[in-house]
C-alpha cells in the first residue's frame, strides 16, 4: 500500500515533465527564429525606444497598453536590444506559467489530473494553425495575468472578506494594461462573486459577496490607477489615453473574414469546442456541485468572445484568448474520458482515438510553424542595405506598414510613425480596394512628422509603397511627403522592399 502513492506520484511527475517538454516542443519554431515574428517587430521597436530613453506614445507611437511596451523593454534592458532569442525564451516561460496557472484552477476544482489536462490543452492550442499565433503578443502577454487572478479567485477559503480578491483585481487591471480586451475578463469574475450559487457554496451572506465583490474592483482600479499615475508624470497620459482608447472606432467589420476564421478556430480547436459543448449540457454530472464556477467560466467564454469581435478585424491572434475558458470547461470531460470513469458518447470520443487526434493537432501546427517561420529568417534586402551604408547614429523612415525593418536596420525611426496608419488614415484588418480613408488621418499628424524631421532628419527614406499596381497608399497622394522627396532626396536603390530615397 506504501508504494502505490509513490509510483502513482512518479507517473504524476512524469507527465507533468511530458508535458513541459511537449510545450518547448511545439514552441521551438519560435525559439531558434532568429527574427522578431509578426507584431512583435513593432513591439520592440516602441521598447527599444524606451530603452534609449525615448516615451510610448510620444517618440514611438503604437496602440497597445503602456505595461506591454515596459514588458517588452525591461526584455531588452537586461538582455539587449535586438536579442530575439530571450524574447523567445521569456515568451516560453509566460506559456508555461500559464499553463502552471491553469493546473492550479484544474487542482482546485477537480483534481490533479484535471489541472493538468487544462495545461495540456492551453500548451497545444494556444499556438493554434498559423505561425503568427507563436508571436509573444498581446493575448498571450494578458492571458497570464487574466488566469492567476481567476486562480486567485476560484480557490477554496473560508475567510469572509477574502483579501486576496484585491491582488487577483490587480492582476485583471494589469492584464487590461497589457491588452485592452483583458477588462472584459473582470466582469464574469465580480458576477461570480455575486451569484446565489457562489453564497450558498461557501456559507457566505449577500453582504459578504459585496464585500469580495468590492475587493476585487479595488485591486482592478488600483493597478490602473497607479499606471495612469506613472504615464501622467512621464507627461504621456493623455497621449495614452488617445492611442489605446480614443483611435480604436470601428469604420469596417470584417464578416466573411470573421466568418472564415472562426470555422478555422472551430475546426483546429475542435476537441476543446466538443469539451466545452459537454459542459454546457444541464445533465452533465461533472459540474453539478459547481454550478458557480461553471458559470463563470461560461461568462469568461462569452466575454472573451466578445474580445475577438470587439474590433470587427478578427485576426488569428485574437483567438488566444478563447484557449483558457476552453481549456478549463473542456479539461474535466477528457479527464473522466481518459480515466475510463465514464463511456464515450461517439467513437471518436475514445481514448486512443482523442490521443491520436491531439498528436495530429501536434504534428499539423508544427509543419505549419515551421514552413511559416523558416523563409523568414533573414533580415530584408532593404534593412540589410541600409545597415551598411548607415552609421548607428542616423535616422531612418520607413513610408508604409512595415516597422520591422527598423529593426533589419538597427537604426531608430525618425518618425514618431514608426508605422504611417495615423498618415494615411489606413483600416486594420484588410484591404478595401477603392476605399479613401485620407479622412481618417489623425489631426496634426503631418505637421508631427514635420517637427520630428527637422529635430532629426531621415538619412534615408523607404517607400514600401511603391509599387503602382500594390500600394494602396502612393506616396503622390500625399503632397507634404511628395514635396520632401523631390526636392530633398533621390533613390539610391530598388529592392524587394520598395524603393530606398537617400539624402542629397
Amino acid at each position: 500500500m506504501i508504494g502505490v502513492p509513490t509510483h502513482r506520484s512518479r507517473q504524476f511527475r512524469l507527465a507533468a515533465l511530458g508535458i513541459i517538454f511537449l510545450t518547448i516542443a511545439i514552441r521551438l519554431p519560435s525559439l531558434v527564429h532568429p527574427r522578431p515574428i509578426d507584431s512583435e517587430a513593432m513591439y520592440s521597436v516602441v521598447a527599444n525606444e524606451i530603452v534609449d530613453g525615448g516615451r510610448p506614445y510620444i517618440d514611438a507611437v503604437e496602440r497597445k497598453p503602456p505595461l506591454l511596451f515596459w514588458t517588452y523593454a525591461a526584455v531588452f534592458k537586461v538582455a539587449g536590444k535586438f536579442n530575439w532569442k530571450a524574447l523567445h525564451i521569456v515568451a516560453l516561460m509566460w506559456t508555461l506559467c500559464a499553463m502552471a496557472g491553469l493546473y492550479v484552477i484544474g487542482s482546485e476544482l477537480f483534481d490533479r489530473n484535471t489541472g493538468l489536462i487544462a495545461a495540456l490543452f492551453y500548451g497545444v492550442f494556444q499556438s493554434w494553425w498559423t505561425w503568427k499565433t507563436l508571436a509573444f503578443d498581446g493575448e498571450m502577454l494578458m492571458n497570464l495575468a487574466i488566469i492567476w487572478a481567476w486562480a486567485i479567485a476560484l480557490r477554496r477559503s473560508s475567510s469572509r472578506l477574502r483579501p486576496e480578491l484585491f491582488p487577483a483585481g490587480a492582476l485583471l487591471g494589469a492584464a487590461f494594461l497589457l491588452k485592452q480586451p483583458a477588462a472584459i475578463a473582470a466582469i464574469p469574475l465580480g458576477i461570480y462573486l455575486l451569484l446565489p450559487s457562489y453564497r450558498t457554496s461557501r456559507s457566505l451572506t449577500r453582504t459578504n459577496s459585496v464585500i469580495q465583490a468590492t475587493m476585487l474592483t479595488l485591486g482592478f482600479f488600483a493597478a490602473v490607477g497607479l499606471v495612469t499615475l506613472v504615464l501622467w508624470k512621464q507627461g504621456i497620459l493623455r497621449d495614452a489615453f488617445y492611442w489605446t482608447i480614443a483611435d480604436h472606432d470601428i469604420p469596417h467589420v470584417f464578416w466573411e473574414k470573421g466568418i472564415l476564421l472562426t470555422l478555422a478556430f472551430i475546426g483546429a480547436c475542435l476537441p476543446l469546442v466538443v469539451g466545452a459543448i459537454m459542459a454546457c449540457r444541464d445533465k452533465s454530472e461533472i459540474w453539478a456541485a459547481k454550478t458557480a464556477e461553471r458559470t463563470a467560466l461560461l461568462g469568461l467564454l462569452a466575454a472573451s468572445a466578445i474580445g475577438v469581435a470587439a474590433g470587427a478585424r478578427f485576426y488569428p491572434h485574437y483567438y488566444v484568448q478563447l484557449i483558457p475558458p476552453l481549456a478549463l470547461l473542456a479539461a474535466p470531460y477528457y479527464a473522466r474520458l481518459w480515466s475510463l470513469t465514464m463511456q464515450p458518447p461517439h467513437c471518436l470520443l475514445r481514448p486512443a482515438v482523442t490521443y491520436a487526434w491531439l498528436a495530429l493537432t501536434v504534428l499539423v501546427f508544427s509543419i505549419i510553424h515551421w514552413t511559416g517561420l523558416t523563409p523568414r529568417r533573414g533580415p530584408s534586402e532593404a534593412g540589410r542595405y541600409l545597415a551598411t551604408h548607415t552609421s548607428p547614429d542616423d535616422r531612418i523612415f520607413v513610408w508604409g506598414q512595415t516597422a520591422k525593418m527598423y529593426l533589419d536596420a538597427r537604426r531608430r525611426p525618425a518618425c514618431r510613425y514608426i508605422t504611417t496608419f495615423p498618415l494615411t488614415g489606413l483600416i486594420f484588418g484588410g484591404v478595401l480596394p477603392g476605399v479613401d480613408t485620407r479622412n481618417r488621418i489623425v489631426p496634426g499628424a503631418w505637421e508631427n512628422l514635420q517637427h520630428d524631421f527637422a529635430k532629426h532628419s531621415p538619412t534615408y527614406i523607404v517607400d514600401v509603397q511603391a509599387d503602382p499596381k500594390m500600394a494602396p497608399y502612393p506616396v503622390k497622394n500625399f503632397p507634404i511627403l511628395a514635396k520632401l522627396l523631390a526636392e530633398h532626396y533621390q533613390p539610391v536603390a530598388r529592392t524587394a522592399e520598395g524603393v530606398i530615397y537617400g539624402r542629397r
